[in-house]
């Protein structure tokens, strides 16, 4: 065996496996296998033009080699973005830990009662810190939580404003400059007018439902806003609030204010810069408009037995289900980030909070002090950590830079330097010295920090935060460590077994790949560093750009949209734009098939357009005459048709040239959804099908892990026609000539876990991609073999074939009692967390394995099946006291003095004797979704107390 090929430890089935594979499959070969399963008409006649690929250890050395081409200076720029610590017992424990990173989205609770009790804690603290009811767990970034709130503001407006239309929205020139940006890219299509201006001067005028300030300001003044708020609340303008996290440690929370909504990100919670992501967003409001609330709710519940357990809750609001009428398309979240983030505030709790931001805004004090004796004028009056410096910018940035510290500089006459954890007294004399050194003055050390205060009395906390038990319990790193890993037993992740779910790819997120996440020299890079400090990540993120490029066949790509969803929506606002740039900004229709995925719709009428839903044949594959007749009756106004390939029921259809061709002579463009590129690569590609645009998601087919929902990376690749509209950056730029505005934070996004998808292409190379693409085919079809006669595959290719996924049909179990989700409970009883779940077709399945689970990991997952199935002829519909109705069960049950049920223990635990080497046992019973939903609950109070209320 090559010790050295990457793609040998990748592809989980060797080459002694494939024969019996193939003869299982009933084909001669791999190749017969591939050229069953895809039109022979849109393979790829070359292969992909990429280096060949390196070993693992060859990579660890290219990529060390570019790490050191990055200058890492003491980032004091701001807005938005801080260095912070990263304590090592949670870089060591979540961050580099396949347990807590390989997680999937916690939608079968009783598998993923860890992860869900971390975000539990992360929303208690958003709430105890912004003084608000109800929080999320987590959105994207900043700016994107910015954008959502203006949404769910826009979305609440009261009945008058409704029937009068008011559609402004005032924004605060405080805000930072790209949710700015971000904010007037949503607002455009959604029907909202953006005013930007001074919030001293605002009219509270009766044409306004709703504004947006930020605090402290993004020079770092903080501004007492209790008059505002109150003359916005008597005028029925509802308020939002970008607010800094640590700053809320010392400011009084925006929720006593009475405003509305307070977003942020929670970076600063020992999150590393990362040139820009991933960070967890934070989303907090009032309960009243819970149902508004973008993104997902951890609530309080109880399962069978009546014992607590957690899960996400109002899950009918989701855009898989509402579709067009979804709050948000939002669908990946910063569940590994915001994990991170909770754990050091457990690590720290209040009371380190506040030594942490009472050292932070010390050595801002001081060093205004330094500055003043050297006398430069300070022109914040009130403020956390932040300065705004008068003086001659460009002679105070040669010299900071040479001592190799980077402050921002928004004119040639201000200097604004933001302060962060990170900051020693030794930082504050060499900053203080840069200053004297430009003025050629001397300046004195400070040995020690004084208690200087700059935040006046009436915007000052007087109210306690994070009392909560769980946040006065793990300050010593072994009390930490063991409420980590006790969390971490409670989850099923995929250092336990395969995780099968159709649409997801949960693919091996190799170590090698995850390895430079921790090097500082990638961690500590701020977002708005000069370029040329960052050339180590402008080599990465450029060659990333041509690699996808050339996988998808198109002629350029943008990295910036942080998650599927938002590449989903970026890749229409480009076509909107195209079609404006023509003189054909009319052109709003969007054709979207009925099996599409549901954030499709949801994108489509957040970017502006119309929604036609067109029919699907009995096959599952798109009906191409009501395709036609629609593309044509809505040819003077058709924008686009939105398409996932191979469809979501995973077939390749071989009409879609057909289909594409249709759209492009009804004046339209081709938007492909990515999410199941997996089927794809090396072996044909958007462009040669006809596509004009297509998201990715990284984390599927380019190997960043899931991190139990989220982070994701969602970049656009686009054709020649639409590369001048790829969007921008207001400090920063990037894009097209033509760029459309921002459409998230940083100008290129997650920039760190881009460095995954990077050692991705880079390990496998071009022809350890292919290879990647067919053995993801034949696990597949090896898996729909296998459980041939057993289940039913609900559509498969013309050839019988399927693509990397399938849907079995569990539909006819409902005659023996038995509903798909007591499949996907009894699952977990057999250690293996279950597949999508009555998605895109209700009633049934949706099984992707991936190219790098093993054939033996293959085969338990199919005798799993195939036993549960046995399970299900036994069952029948006047008898619910059976092992798939009471699936899962716990360790508690099955060590209880009485057992009332009428099958063993043993079936019950231990159904196959594979399960007694590698038992994984659910913390909790079935939950109560339904309680959980008419008790919600979403922060972290005791227990007792809740099942009392």
């Amino acid at each position: 065996m090559r010790t050295d090929s990457f793609a040998l430890r990748h592809i989980g089935p060797k080459e002694e496996n494939l024969k019996e594979m193939l003869q299982t499959i009933g084909v001669d070969s791999l190749e017969q296998l591939i050229y069953e399963t895809i039109p022979d008409d849109i393979r790829l006649k070359q292969p992909l033009n990429l280096p060949k690929a390196l070993s693992e250890n060859q990579y660890a050395e290219h990529i060390g080699k570019l790490a050191a081409k990055n200058k890492v200076f003491k980032s004091y720029i701001g807005l938005g973005y801080h260095q912070g610590i990263l304590p090592a017992v949670i870089q060591r424990n979540i961050l580099e830990n396949p347990g807590w990173y390989t997680a999937y989205t916690p939608y079968q609770a009783e598998i993923a009662q860890g992860r869900l009790e971390a975000l539990l804690n992360f929303q208690t603290i958003v709430s105890d810190l912004t003084g608000m009811e109800i929080a999320n767990a987590s959105l994207l970034d900043e700016s994107t939580a910015a954008a959502e709130a203006m949404a769910l503001l826009f979305a609440v407006r009261d009945r008058k404003q409704k029937k009068d239309d008011v559609n402004k929205f005032f924004v605060s020139e405080e805000v930072l400059p790209q949710t700015i940006s971000l904010i007037k890219t949503r607002a455009e299509f959604l029907g909202i007018e953006i005013i930007l201006g001074d919030h001293a001067e605002f009219d509270f005028s009766a044409e306004f439902f709703g504004a947006l300030i930020q605090y402290p300001g993004k020079y770092g003044q903080v501004f007492d806003y209790a008059d505002f708020v109150n003359n916005c609340n008597e005028n029925s303008i509802k308020v939002a609030v970008a607010a800094d996290i640590l700053s809320l440690v010392k400011l009084q929370a925006p929720g006593e204010l009475g405003v509305d909504v307070v977003v942020g990100t929670t970076q600063r919670f020992g999150i590393p810069l990362g040139y820009g992501g991933p960070h967890a967003a934070y989303f907090a409001t009032k309960e009243a408009y819970k149902r508004n609330l973008p993104g997902r709710i951890i609530g309080v519940t109880k399962d069978t037995n009546g014992n607590h357990a957690l899960r996400m809750a109002l899950q009918t609001r989701e855009q898989h289900i509402k579709r067009d009428r979804a709050t948000s398309n939002i669908c990946t979240a910063q569940v590994l980030l915001a994990v991170m983030a909770g754990m050091y505030a457990v690590y720290h709790g209040p009371k380190g909070l506040k030594y942490i931001a009472d050292t932070v805004h010390y050595s801002t004090t001081n060093l205004a002090s330094q500055l003043e004796k050297l006398g430069f004028e300070q022109v914040n009056s009130a403020y956390f950590d932040t300065l705004q410096v008068k003086a001659d910018a460009e002679k105070i940035k040669a010299a900071a830079e040479a001592k190799e510290y980077n402050f921002y500089y928004p004119d040639a006459e201000t200097v604004v330097i933001a302060l962060n954890e990170t900051t020693t007294t030794e930082d504050v004399n060499t900053v203080a010295s840069i200053f004297a050194e430009v003025a050629d003055k001397e300046t004195e050390a400070l040995s020690a920090l004084e208690e200087i205060n700059a935040i006046p009395e009436a915007v000052s906390r007087k109210t306690d935060f994070l009392t909560h038990e769980v946040f006065n319990a793990y300050h010593s790193e072994t009390e930490l460590m063991r409420y980590i890993k006790k969390l971490e037993r409670k989850d099923l992740s995929l250092n336990h077994s395969m995780i099968s779910l159709g649409s997801c790819t949960m693919k091996l997120n190799a170590a090698s790949e995850m390895l430079p996440l921790s090097n500082p020299q990638w961690g500590n890079i701020h977002p708005f560093a000069p370029v040329e400090q960052a050339e180590g990540y402008q080599i990465v993120l450029k060659e990333l750009e041509d690699q996808l490029t050339e996988i998808t066949g198109f002629s350029a790509t943008s990295l910036q949209p942080n998650s599927g969803a938002q590449g989903e929506y970026a890749g229409l606002m480009v076509i909107r734009a195209y079609h404006e740039s023509r003189g054909e900004g009319h052109r709003n229709v969007c054709l979207i098939p009925s099996s599409a995925h549901g954030t499709n719709p949801a994108s489509a009428v957040m970017a502006g357009m119309k929604v036609v839903v067109t029919k699907a044949t009995e096959n599952g594959n798109i009906d191409i005459e009501d395709l036609r007749e629609k593309a044509i009756e809505h040819k003077e106004n058709l924008s686009a048709l939105m398409v996932t390939y191979p469809s979501t029921h995973g077939v390749f259809e071989s009409a879609i040239k057909e289909i594409t061709q249709i759209i492009h002579d009804n004046g339209g463009q081709v938007y492909m959804d990515g999410a199941n590129m997996n089927a794809q690569v090396g072996l044909t590609n958007p462009g040669n099908i006809g596509a004009d645009v297509c998201h990715l998601n990284l984390h599927k087919t380019f190997a960043i892990p899931h991190g139990g929902g989220g982070p994701g990376v969602g970049p656009i690749c686009v054709a020649k026609q639409l590369v001048p509209f790829l969007p921008g950056n207001p400090v920063i730029k990037t894009g097209g000539e033509q760029a459309i505005g921002a459409i998230s934070s940083a100008p290129w996004g997650s920039s760190l876990v881009c460095l995954i998808s990077y050692g991705y292409i880079k390990m496998l190379g071009s022809g350890g991609l292919q290879k990647a693409t067919e053995y993801a085919i034949l696990n597949a079809n090896y898996i729909k073999e296998r459980l041939s006669g057993h289940y039913k595959t609900l559509y498969s290719g013309e050839r019988g074939r399927a693509a990397h996924e399938m849907i079995l049909d569990c539909r006819p179990f409902k005659e023996n009692g038995i509903e798909v989700t007591d499949i996907a409970k009894r699952l977990i009883d057999y250690g293996f967390h279950a597949p999508t779940v009555s998605f895109p077709v209700a009633g049934t399945v949706m099984i992707e394995p991936t190219e790098s689970e093993s054939k033996a990991e293959l085969d338990r997952f199919c005798d799993a099946l195939i036993s549960i199935r046995k399970e299900i002829e036994e069952s029948n519909a006047d008898e619910s006291n059976n092992v798939l109705k009471n699936a899962p069960h716990t360790i508690k049950m099955l060590t209880a003095s009485e057992w009332n049920f009428p099958y063993s223990r043993e079936k019950a635990a231990f159904p196959l004797e594979y399960i007694a080497d590698n038992k994984f046992w659910p913390s909790v019973r079935r939950v109560d979704e339904a309680f959980g939903d008419r008790n919600l609950m979403c922060t972290c109070p005791p227990i007792e107390e809740y099942m009392e209320a």
